[in-house]
């Protein structure tokens, strides 16, 4: 199985705990101190009264560490770059970054997200059905895998990016959380590129991605920020502005 065949982020995961843990490291902890002090923080919400290896509670500081601390080498420059983020910006402004670092760790979260923002585009509204479906699609029809998107749907809505409506098991999106700070924007494009594997896109296409549904981002915030990031910019044609990722 290829990494991005992969699940993966299968727990549900508050954004509080990701807080912490980008904080634990940015204030100079180790891997195994985070783990453990992660292991204090969630005993009593997860695997309650038991301390398997492989339990619920191990499994979400696998993927807490792997989103912030344990990343891979070619995430490292983003994952530096998110945490100056974190240590710069108020604490109302770090939902895009861990939004970033989630779906570039996790591409199943990444898809979770594009799916779900395309089908609000199209109607307003989504199903845990229809995420289910397609993700089998991506992913094969595994009961892992639809538990899984499951999941990742609540968190959507434990981070406050949807709501449930009147009818079970169908979500609409939450009032937008606006335009992230700039840098914060540019940051996104290289993120969202990241999880979809692309060394090369369009501009506008990497800003409107339906992976970023929860925010109204814009072009202009990622140019302006560009002598402050790795992204570099050409145009194609007459009017499309290309973006890639320096290496």
């Amino acid at each position: 199985m290829s990494e991005r065949d992969h699940v993966g982020f299968s727990q549900r995961i508050q954004l509080e705990w990701l807080e912490r843990t980008a904080n634990l490291l940015l204030a100079g902890n180790s891997r195994e101190e985070i783990r453990t002090v992660l292991r204090t923080i969630l005993q009593d919400k997860l695997s309650v009264g038991s301390h398997p290896e492989r339990g619920n509670r191990e499994k979400a500081i696998t993927i807490l560490l792997r989103i912030w601390v344990s990343v891979p080498e070619n995430l490292s420059p983003l994952r530096d770059a998110g945490l100056r983020l974190i240590d710069e910006l108020p604490l109302n402004q770090h939902l895009p970054l861990h939004w970033g670092m989630s779906a570039a760790s996790y591409p199943f979260f990444g898809g979770v997200a594009e799916s779900t923002g395309r089908l609000l585009r199209l109607q307003g509204r989504v199903s845990a059905a229809q995420i289910q479906r397609r993700m089998r699609e991506l992913y094969g029809e595994r009961e892992t895998v639809a538990r899984a998107a499951r999941r990742v749907l609540r968190c959507f809505i434990d981070w406050g990016v949807l709501q449930e409506s009147v009818e079970k098991g169908v979500y609409t999106a939450t009032a937008s959380f606006g335009t992230p700070e700039q840098r914060t924007t540019a940051w996104l494009v290289e993120a969202i590129m990241t999880a979809s594997s692309q060394q090369v896109a369009s501009l506008k296409g990497i800003v409107q991605s339906p992976m970023l549904f929860p925010f109204a981002c814009n072009t202009y915030d990622v140019t302006a920020t560009c002598r402050h990031s790795r992204l570099e910019f050409f145009r194609q044609g007459v009017n499309e502005e290309m973006v890639s990722i320096a290496r």
